[in-house]
């Protein structure tokens, strides 16, 4: 890889204003493909999940997925677009060998929704809204697999192979207009963005959104103009970027990029680039088409969409709370600080949290068992904390235990290891382990009498009024109990049995 020159991030601000247009592809989760009827089901083998249609061959004729057409009207509504009342399809012409139609089946100038926007809440709180130009539908191509080469792309590799699985799959294409007045912000706000549309789109349920499997990734086309200047620069655009840091880095890294070509006097080319991850870098992709070079024309087998108004406005009226408004209102109720929620947005634990609230317990106890102990084992497994084998009534369950003192801290944390070992519910830990908090005063009594027999000067240091030694005390019953007493009841037996007042 060609080492690319940068200048200081700084140094790029103090000299050009960055204008971003983010392009984000959101691959719906309908059972169907967009044009025909083969599954859409992951991890099938290679094209087995393939047709006449979806491979154009001659003869074959698409018809829309009518869930698809529904998806993308939910998602222009909650970006606050206009939903067209009539548009058409259209073919975008051109060869990649993962295109077998030889065009990709799209929207060009009348797309299903335009002219909305998207407010983003910043780490500080601060919001940014971000205009949208259109949400057009349009269908995924398929995977072509380089053999041979160092770096997985084409050059270099001695074969490809295709797999025409994906081709076909519903794509909703969601366009910005250019974005400015971000200044120094700008990587942070296209992370915002993104990560705010994540949310979104999975508050509608059309897609699961899981960038790390391609249902969801971002072109990042940036340009820089001098500052105090109106006239946009020439334009780069990273393609599908697949994480919200990676989004951040690459814009970031153009920023860099940009002002050292164009302060050494160099010129921008207008061309595709691709991100790597090791080192957030981008490299030259291809020169980029214009429009006129797709010839798009409208698509001849496929009649227009027309979507009711009553229709429209039925979907308008199932739309959810939108995340940024139920994070908020959540942070009200919680009573906890815009870093705490989003620190609870980037641990993906909003929902869970919701969901063990909604089970039972308070929300303190939900988020210290989520955000603790459940996120420090998400983090040792490599793994998303809703993929940890603990549903939140069972974490729920867990801070009732609590709650009746049942079970003190180093007891649930034992629970919680036994259901994520797969040993059962919370109540069936507790009892196969034999976890449950002595309370029984007998036996707790003899524990105490036990701990002041064997520390006698630590006895009488508290009796001569050193009530903080009791701790000693305390510490030494909880071992002998194997921390299964009721550590504060422990210490009223200590300081009543030794007559001081605590």
């Amino acid at each position: 890889m060609t080492v690319t020159e940068l200048v200081s991030y700084e140094d790029a601000l103090a000299t050009y204003d960055p204008v971003m247009g983010l392009e984000v592809h959101v691959e719906l989760g309908t059972k169907t493909k967009m044009f025909c009827g083969c599954s859409t089901t992951l991890g099938a083998d290679a094209n087995s999940q393939t047709c006449p249609t979806c491979l154009g061959l001659p003869g074959s004729l698409p018809v829309v997925n009518a869930i698809g057409v529904e998806s993308a009207v939910k998602i222009g509504l909650a970006l606050n677009c206009s939903i067209a009342e009539w548009c058409r399809f259209a073919r975008k012409n051109y060869f990649y060998p993962d295109m077998p139609k030889n065009f990709q089946t799209s929207q060009y100038d009348e797309p299903i929704a335009f002219d909305g926007y998207l407010d983003v809440q910043l780490e500080d709180g601060e919001v940014f809204r971000v205009q949208i130009e259109r949400a057009h539908m349009e269908e995924d191509t398929g995977k072509s697999t380089h053999v041979g080469g160092a770096t997985g792309r084409i050059h270099g590799a001695s074969h490809s192979l295709l797999d025409y699985n994906r081709a076909g799959i519903p794509l909703i294409e969601i366009v910005t207009k250019p974005i400015e007045g971000a200044g120094e912000r700008a990587p942070e706000v296209a992370k915002a963005y993104v990560a705010e549309l994540r949310e979104l789109i999975k508050a509608l349920g059309v897609s699961e959104a899981r960038m790390e499997q391609g249902q969801m990734r971002c072109d990042v086309n940036l340009s820089l103009r001098p500052q105090g200047t109106e006239k946009f620069g020439t334009r780069s655009e990273t393609k599908n970027v697949n994480s919200l840091r990676s989004v951040e880095r690459a814009a970031r890294f153009e920023i860099q990029r940009h002002a050292a070509v164009l302060s050494s006097g160099g010129t921008i080319v207008q061309e595709t680039r691709h991100f790597h991850e090791e080192d957030g870098s981008t490299t030259a992709g291809r020169i980029k088409d214009n429009a006129e070079d797709y010839r798009y024309f409208p698509e001849p087998d496929l009649v227009p969409v027309a979507p009711e108004r009553a229709w429209v406005e039925e979907l308008r009226a199932t739309l959810p709370e939108l995340p940024r408004l139920r994070r908020n209102r959540l942070r009200e109720e919680w009573g906890i600080s815009e870093h705490d929620m989003q620190s609870i947005l980037n641990a993906g634990a909003v929902d869970l949290i919701t969901a063990t609230v909604d089970a039972g317990a308070d929300s303190a106890s939900a988020r210290k068992w989520w955000m603790g102990e459940l996120a420090r084992r998400a983090n040792e497994d490599g793994v998303d904390l809703a993929a940890l084998p603990i549903t939140p009534e069972q974490v729920a369950r867990v801070a009732a235990l609590v709650a009746e003192g049942s079970l003190n801290d180093k007891l649930a944390r034992q629970t919680i290891e036994g259901v994520l070992a797969g040993e059962g519910d919370p109540d069936t830990v507790v009892e196969k382990r034999g976890l449950k908090v002595v309370s029984d005063e007998g036996a707790l009594g003899t524990a105490v009498d036990e701990a002041i027999a064997g520390n006698a000067a630590i006895a009488d240091k508290i009796r001569g009024g050193k009530v903080a030694a009791a701790g000693a005390l305390v510490g030494a019953v909880m071992k002998a109990t194997r921390g299964q007493a009721d550590a504060a009841r422990v210490r009223e037996l200590i300081l009543e049995k030794l007559g001081v007042e605590g």
